[in-house]
């Protein structure tokens, strides 16, 4: 039943180029390097819809899917079923799947199939081990009685990010005796995920993970991509390292027991994939937020299906953040800041960066990149989804400035932003900007 379950699956396969054009305008993808007053920035704008052939470089890939076609518009009505999805991330010899469909971990095949030792070490929280921990093990175990399962539960929320919890992954694998051969398997949201990938980097200089995600978070984002790392009382994710998992496995019946509030916090990361490359998925979603808010089944396997594909292909194109990649980080540089400044824990990571996400907004709206009628609706859909506009009222300017200045993205001194530029869909990553745009963003938003 597995096989035949799993041989249905969609596969959709994302390949790097540099540079994309349409031949019959239904892709449009391009990347150009700017230099203004000795500073570098990076464009990059998309318009993209499945199946679609693009010309790279001289090179023809096609993208599309092997078996039925996806809607890339679905409508709310529920009672159609989910058809399993396969996005893979091109990294060459590197490549890994994400599967996205309902009731997935009821399928053993798909996750044992990339397990390759015989030993397992499960790393979850305390929020979701309750809920989903037997029902993982039985997934890994079940007509496989020789693989030894473990598992470790860590306390939940962004405040044990941080090196003193991930020393109890490392305890419990040495006490356990895993060797090199075993798998980490991340059971959870973007806390457990990036701890466990970076637990897996390490351990013994590096053994497999695979990523489970609970929230949408972590499913429209961060299980996917291979950041990992922790967090430290100067800087969000100041350490850690790029690795890559062997598959990442979205069983979508896990948000049903999703709090309302992590539920809208994951969709800040689905609004910034519609701004930044993607016009007409942030259409969609401005018509369909209710119904994602609804938990509409059809609504979110779009929005996730969506979602990682943008996120596989940025990925593929970008690996380690040299550019391109870096535009998936709009807001994140103010977000980032009201986390580390606010105190890890106290709002959730989708809450800051939509708040950022409207911050980068007003200031590209400062620098006259882009018309007011975006402002309104980034604002608009923003208050829709039930997320943040502003960040606290304790945070300050000094605040703001003394977190960004040990942001990852500042390079030579000088603190590069992901900000729109241009059409729905386009933006930059830059250090070419006003510094007064930026003060004035900050004083706008903050105590003074």
């Amino acid at each position: 039943m597995a096989a035949a379950a799993a041989s249905a699956f969609i596969s959709i396969r994302v390949r790097p180029a540099l540079s994309i054009r349409s031949n019959g305008g239904d892709c449009v993808a391009s990347l150009h390097c700017h230099t203004s007053s000795g500073k570098e920035s990076v464009f990059f704008s998309t318009r993209r819809s499945l199946p679609f052939d693009c010309v790279s470089r001289g090179i023809r890939h096609k993208v599309k899917a092997s078996a039925a076609p996806v809607m890339d518009h679905p409508t709310s009505s529920s009672s159609s079923p989910v058809v399993p999805t396969v996005v893979e991330v091109d990294l060459g010899n590197r490549s890994y799947p994400i599967y996205i469909g309902a009731g997935l971990l009821n399928f053993p095949e798909l996750l044992q199939r990339h397990v390759h030792g015989k030993q397992v070490l499960v790393v979850t929280n305390t929020t979701v081990a309750p809920l989903y921990l037997d029902k993982t093990i039985w997934a890994l175990t079940e007509g496989n009685p020789n693989l030894q399962v473990e598992s470790v539960i860590l306390p939940d929320g962004e405040q044990y990010k941080n090196m003193e919890t991930l020393m109890k992954v490392f305890d419990k694998a040495i006490e356990s005796r895993m060797d090199r051969r075993c798998s980490f398997v991340a059971l959870g949201g973007g806390v457990i995920g990036d701890m466990c990938g970076y637990a897996a980097a390490s351990y013994l200089r590096g053994v497999n993970f695979i990523q489970i995600p609970t929230t949408v978070m972590a499913q429209v984002d961060s299980s996917v991509g291979g950041k990992t790392g922790i967090n430290h009382p100067l800087g969000k994710n100041l350490i850690g390292a790029f690795y890559q998992p062997q598959c990442v496995l979205i069983d979508t019946d896990t948000l049903s027991t999703l709090p309302n509030r992590e539920l809208a916090s994951g969709l800040a990361e689905v609004i910034k994939y519609g701004l930044i490359r993607d016009a007409e998925f942030f259409k969609w979603q401005e018509n369909n937020m209710c119904a994602l808010l609804a938990r509409d089944p059809s609504a979110f396997a779009y929005a996730i299906k969506r979602s990682c594909e943008n996120k596989a292909e940025v990925v593929s194109l970008d690996e380690k953040e040299s550019g391109l990649r870096a535009t998936l980080n709009l807001g994140h540089s103010f977000g980032h800041a009201i986390e580390t400044g606010f105190g890890y824990g106290h709002w959730l990571h989708g809450e800051a960066v939509a708040a950022g996400i409207v911050m980068a907004v007003d200031m590209s709206h400062r620098l006259r990149w882009i018309d007011d009628s975006l402002v309104k609706r980034v604002h608009d859909l923003m208050q829709q989804a039930k997320l943040p506009t502003s960040p606290p009222n304790t945070m300050t300017v000094e605040m703001f400035k003394s977190v960004m200045a040990v942001d990852k993205k500042v390079a030579d001194g000088q603190l590069r932003l992901i900000l729109l530029k241009g059409s729905l869909g386009n933006c930059v990553f830059t250090a070419d900007y006003d510094q007064q745009a930026l003060e004035d963003t900050l004083v706008a938003f903050s105590k003074s």
